[in-house]
């Protein structure tokens, strides 16, 4: 062989060798620092919207909001002060916590997991304190009154109730879906909305009420509601009474907010606020949340003359966003 060919093909080998090299780990999944060992570390977020309602002298009823994770959420722990009661699954959002004392206050967090066992941080604390209980209360509340209803748009209806009647009072009301519980709410509420349902859908709902001592009354008749086809927030999920003004504050302007929360049988601890058609910003209460009027201000530039278009939504119980606000057109100076 000539040497001038044979010094070609030794400056070829080294470049075959890597050739090889790269086509074998390509079929046989060699690590080069690849990602097939790789593991989900990222926890989910934090479940918002948290509620606690008194079910008995001896329950309560624990609801929250979907969180959300880079894969999926497999479930959700409860937690009574730092002892963990409950473990769910992650398509399901409530659940009742028994075995508590009368006359007792108790702190409740929910925080959710993960397949590989990242457990996301804790949603806020919620206090909630149980009635006294009634010496020997065997007698259950009186059946409620029949139930009525309408459906509010394709994903949500509304549900109202006649009053049940106890010696020692109704500590609260339990609505199902046929055979399965879906909400609670205090004895003093008689209206509840029920939202994450599906379009175009017949549901029959009973409502049965509860004494501080866990006697459950008979169920209530059931009333059917269908709900609309197509895709739509639901009127009555959405804010009403919504107003928005300007204020000009150390050489600043804000819009100043006020509504009414929607009423969905619990308080509404997330909102969304949309500014000129995008969403501005994210609105969480703390503590308790308002029920009957709520409001929030918040800065938009230091230019008067500028108009802007602001409304809207809340989170819902369900995890789901609620129906926008009206919109309203504001301008500052």
């Amino acid at each position: 062989m000539p040497p001038e060919r044979k010094a070609r093909t030794v400056r070829r080998t080294p470049h075959l060798a890597v050739l090889l090299t790269v086509t074998a780990c390509a079929l046989t999944a060699c690590a080069w620092g690849g990602d097939q060992d790789a593991k989900d570390v990222q926890p989910p977020t934090v479940p918002r919207g948290v509620t606690v309602q008194a079910g008995s002298a001896t329950t309560a009823h624990v609801m929250w909001n979907q969180a959300t994770d880079n894969t999926a959420v497999t479930g959700y722990d409860v937690y009574r002060g730092a002892t963990r009661v409950k473990r769910v699954p992650g398509g399901k959002h409530m659940v009742d916590v028994v075995g508590l004392k009368p006359s007792t206050a108790y702190t409740f967090t929910v925080r959710a997991r993960d397949a590989e066992g990242n457990t996301g941080p804790a949603s806020k604390k919620l206090t909630v304190t149980t009635p006294a209980a009634a010496a020997a209360d065997r007698e259950p509340p009186s059946r409620p009154g029949s139930p009525r209803g309408a459906a509010e748009g394709s994903r949500a209806v509304k549900l109202s109730w006649g009053a049940s009647k106890d010696d020692q009072g109704v500590a609260s009301y339990e609505i199902y879906q046929g055979t399965s519980k879906i909400h609670s709410v205090d004895g003093g509420e008689r209206e509840t909305l029920v939202t994450g349902l599906r379009p175009g859908t017949a549901y029959r709902f009973t409502v049965k009420a509860l004494d501080a001592a866990d006697n459950a009354s008979p169920a209530s008749r059931s009333v059917r509601l269908t709900t609309a086809k197509g895709q739509d927030d639901g009127r009555a999920t959405a804010p009403t009474d919504f107003r928005a003004k300007t204020r000009h504050a150390d050489g600043a302007y804000y819009i100043d907010l006020a509504w009414t929360p929607p009423h969905t049988g619990g308080a509404v601890a997330e909102y969304q606020i949309h500014l000129d058609g995008k969403t501005a910003t994210s609105l969480v209460f703390g503590g308790t949340a308002p029920l009957e009027k709520a409001t929030h201000s918040f800065y938009v530039g230091k230019e008067p003359g500028d108009s802007h278009r602001v409304r809207l939504r809340a989170k819902l119980p369900d995890g789901t966003w609620g129906g926008y606000s009206a919109e309203r057109t504001v301008t500052t100076g």
